[in-house]
């Protein structure tokens, strides 16, 4: 069949058009992923925190919001949120507040958290999300939440079991950890039911309560905790810390392991005892890729390779040995980034190269000369050691104020931080190949309506 000059052109013309439809498709934008962040909008007695959501857009890594969000967290100060089964449930971890409406909240009293609540929340179809039940730990101050890999159970760490309301030398504090311990904190345990998300409490199957001859309620640790972490087999909580006079807790001392059941949540004493670190002012705990990584906030000084250096903090990683001991990475400690301070949270990058760790700073408004990311790179033969970034020795550019988490996106390009002193989003692109972080192509900086708290990524988006 021949063609006219008008039909060839007709012809090339369409084809043309194809080729250009085919190339736009190819790079047709999609949404890749939830990011979810708490915040503190308000800090009064009753007044809700929020949680917002943004879309994140596979090509650009630019955050769109998710319809209906922000929404009310279900109580005041919201610390800590969690996803489980399949992202079908987020659970929402409320401090509460003061009497007085203050969210620096600790200890009993007059200073102790009211109203602090977990709620759980369904997600739907476009990240959506709807409240539906809410459930109380059994503690005092509860401040950090995780789950198990299987999402049949949820852990609460709570600062002050209800014993320390009335210490005594024969509560159940002493009970579970020893005849000359009058106070502790606690962990409150979950079940999780895996059709409606609902939360059941777990009771302590090793201890009986001195009053009512049952089984206690929650599980013991020591007092002052800072933070805790499951990893294995074994729930290790970060404690030591002096009577605290403020919140964010700081300044953990030595890990208490407990061994993990996970058909039955149940947490037994490990035969080792708690575990003294060296360090002072231990601010976090977490598993990151194959280690177990403690942030101290205290001055270090290390020579390596001949290089010496001086920093405001550290970094101490760790496996994960026999009954819950941890063994010191061969590298030992590591300096945190000299210009940073106040490390509390480890991102492991998906292909486990880079290291990166957010700095909140010691300010508590406004810019923060001390916060940001610091990025280093994982080497593991003939030894493990984090090193420097190149060109990353100092705060990434353009990082908000005082974040609070970090987290990478479903598709590993994007790297996401939520600041609590500028109330803001900071989103980064990672380099596969050198771990730089870089501008997104679009904005990479997104107000909130108040400050963040904590935030998390869902890679469910049907």
């Amino acid at each position: 069949m021949k063609f006219t000059k008008f039909g060839k052109a007709l012809a090339i013309g369409a084809l043309s058009a194809a080729i250009v439809f085919g190339m736009t498709s190819c790079v047709e934008s999609y949404t890749v992923g939830y990011l979810y962040v708490t915040g503190t909008v308000t800090a009064s007695t009753g007044s809700n925190g929020i949680v917002s959501g943004f879309r994140i857009d596979h090509n650009t890594g630019r955050l769109t919001p998710i319809n209906t969000l922000p929404v009310a967290s279900g109580g005041a100060n919201p610390v800590r949120a969690v996803l489980t089964l399949g992202s079908r449930f987020l659970y929402v971890l409320n401090r509460g507040v003061t009497a007085s409406g203050s969210a620096n909240c600790y200890g009993t009293g007059a200073n102790a958290c009211l109203n602090s609540n977990v709620t759980q929340f369904a997600v739907g179809g476009n990240g959506t999300l709807t409240p539906q039940e809410t459930f109380y730990t059994q503690g005092i101050n509860p401040f950090r939440m995780f789950s198990d890999t299987s999402g049949n159970f949820l852990f609460v760490l709570d600062h002050d079991a209800p014993d320390n309301a009335i210490p005594s030398s024969t509560d159940n504090c002493a009970l579970a950890l020893g005849t000359s311990v009058t106070t502790c904190g606690d962990i409150t345990v979950f079940k999780i039911d895996q059709n409606t998300g609902r939360l059941s409490l777990v009771v302590n199957a090793q201890v009986t309560a001195t009053t009512s001859g049952q089984p206690i309620t929650y599980f013991p640790v020591p007092a002052n905790p800072v933070d805790f972490v499951l990893s294995g087999g074994s729930v290790l909580t970060l404690a030591g810390a002096p009577n605290p006079t403020g919140y964010p807790y700081t300044g953990g001392t030595f890990v208490s392991p407990y061994s993990y059941a996970s058909s039955s949540g149940q947490l037994t004493l490990s035969q080792n005892s708690s575990q003294p670190l060296g360090i002072h002012q231990g601010t976090a705990i977490v598993q990151a890729g194959s280690a177990i990584f403690v942030l101290d906030n205290e001055p270090i000084t290390v020579t390596f390779n001949g290089v010496t250096t001086t920093s405001q903090s550290q970094i101490l990683p760790y496996t994960l040995t026999t009954g819950g001991a941890l063994q010191a990475e061969p590298s030992g400690v590591i300096p945190d980034d000299p210009n940073l301070a106040n490390p509390i949270e480890v991102l492991v990058e998906n292909k486990g190269q880079f290291v990166y760790i957010a700095n909140q700073g010691n300010n508590v408004t406004g810019p923060n000369p001390n916060s940001g990311i610091a990025a280093y790179h994982i080497t593991t033969s003939p030894a493990y050691q984090l090193s420097f970034i190149s060109d990353e020795a100092t705060v990434i550019a353009g990082s908000g104020s005082g974040p609070q988490c970090i987290v990478e996106d479903p598709s590993g390009q994007f790297i996401y931080e939520a600041n609590q002193y500028d109330s803001t989003v900071t989103g980064r692109v990672l380099n596969p190949e050198t771990g730089d972080l870089s501008d997104l192509r679009v904005t990479s900086t997104y107000n909130l309506q108040g400050p963040a708290s904590w935030c998390l990524v869902d890679g469910r988006t049907s």
